[in-house]
């Protein structure tokens, strides 16, 4: 495997707007690749082409070498998913239980204490999903993206509603994750979060890599 995200020629219109208008990346396997740009510029769509998600118009798009539709159901336990919409439907779970049930998914799950800890949830594990902030369901929803200990994450605005602090400490278990060999693409509108996570970053706008 030369790449762990590898985008060549990627389409993806609705109707006559084109969404995805021909890009190519490439991401190394222990990189943080950070997608900037406005609304609209097509990071998410880019984004959930590679998770599987949606489908292209055209183009070849592969994830840890393998196809992200044909291949899903090898992909699944390799790779992390984190959504802008958080943690879904799940709103009268406990965090705590939540994570846990994502847990018991895993082959070699991370312990569910040790990872409320650093995002910064251990007071909050009894809490009802639909009774945490806005911020808290941040915190939460990458736990659940990390708690399967992936190869390779997708980070949808993951820090998008956190306080400083909770920031901060997101980070630190990004970088601590890269520290272990894990391949992160994150997209974001913070440009200090792309200094100081990404390794490469990747300008998008109108569907297009700008920079």
């Amino acid at each position: 495997m030369d790449a762990a995200v590898e985008i060549v020629d990627l389409v993806k219109t609705y109707g006559a707007r084109a969404a995805v208008a021909g890009i190519s990346l490439r991401v190394q396997p222990g990189e943080i690749l950070a997608l900037l740009g406005p609304n609209g510029a097509g990071k998410t769509t880019t984004v959930e082409i590679c998770e599987g998600f949606r489908t292209a118009d055209s183009g070849t798009v592969r994830i840890l070498g393998l196809d992200p539709v044909a291949d899903a159901p090898a992909l699944r336990p390799r790779v992390g998913v984190m959504l802008q919409e958080g943690v879904g439907g799940y709103n009268a779970a406990k965090a705590g239980e939540l994570l846990a049930l994502f847990a018991s998914y895993a082959a070699h799950p991370q312990d569910c204490t040790a990872l409320l800890d650093a995002v910064g949830l251990s007071d909050s594990a009894d809490v009802p999903v639909k009774r945490l902030s806005g911020g808290q369901r941040q915190r939460l929803s990458l736990a659940l993206a990390l708690v399967g200990r992936p190869e390779l994450v997708f980070l949808d605005e993951p820090t998008a509603g956190m306080d400083p602090h909770a920031r901060r400490s997101a980070w630190e278990l990004l970088e601590a994750m890269r520290g272990d060999g894990v391949t992160i693409v994150l997209t974001t509108h913070y440009l200090e979060e792309a200094e100081q996570l990404a390794d490469s970053v990747v300008v998008m706008d109108a569907g297009r890599i700008a920079a």
